[in-house]
């Protein structure tokens, strides 16, 4: 799959940080099971990259890797099954990986400066992080004007509601959020409030 086809599969991305392996399928079953399959999961934690691995086998489940920092998180991803790499930031070098990997990657860029140099790597979608904290809306819609090529996928303090507002937008192909996962229902075995999450945030429109 490209980024593109990616994007395009649903308009919210879950980003999923996970504790424990145990609920990685079920999390993953009730995601996929509200419609949403591309599934972003963090590296933030120890069970990142085994949780990654069974979230892969669940039928219909897209599995890739966020909080992905260098080239070798790169590798470490695409050998636990990722099929895409989402960034914080701007590597080269994690970009590199990942064409020598032949997996795709939404890097992620908060300023023009760093978006013209992911233009240099070849990159024209990107996930524009911390959305809220680096402008939000306003600034997306000034980066428009330049970059009328460029698609992103804000991530970074979105609900629902503020999620429905981006997707209004021409240059946002799909938001990432956290709020279909929120760490307490995870750790309450919640699947079907998930799942009733998933749902609502799978059926957003885009602009």
């Amino acid at each position: 799959m490209t980024v593109d086809d990616l994007m395009a599969v649903q308009t919210v991305i879950p980003v999923i940080t996970i504790e424990r392996v145990e609920d990685a399928a079920p999390l993953a079953e009730a995601l996929v099971g509200g419609g949403l399959r591309v599934l972003e999961i963090t590296l933030r934690t120890q069970a990142a990259l085994a949780a990654l691995k069974e979230m892969a086998k669940v039928p219909g489940a897209i599995a890739g890797a966020g909080t992905v920092l260098n080239a070798a998180d790169v590798r470490r991803a695409r050998e636990a099954g990722a099929t895409f790499i989402v960034t914080p930031g701007l590597s080269a070098a994690a970009v590199a990986a990942s064409k020598e990997a032949d997996i795709p990657i939404l890097p992620g860029i908060a300023t023009a400066t760093e978006l013209m140099a992911g233009l240099d790597l070849g990159l024209t979608r990107f996930k524009f992080f911390p959305a809220e904290q680096a402008g939000g809306r306003p600034m997306l819609d000034a980066l428009r004007g330049p970059f009328g090529q460029v698609k992103f996928c804000p991530t970074g303090g979105i609900s629902l509601e503020l999620a429905r507002d981006y997707l209004k937008r021409l240059n946002v192909a799909c938001v990432g959020g956290g709020w279909v996962c929120p760490a307490k229902l995870i750790d309450a075995k919640k699947w079907d409030e998930i799942t009733a999450l998933a749902k609502e945030a799978a059926a957003l429109p885009r602009s």
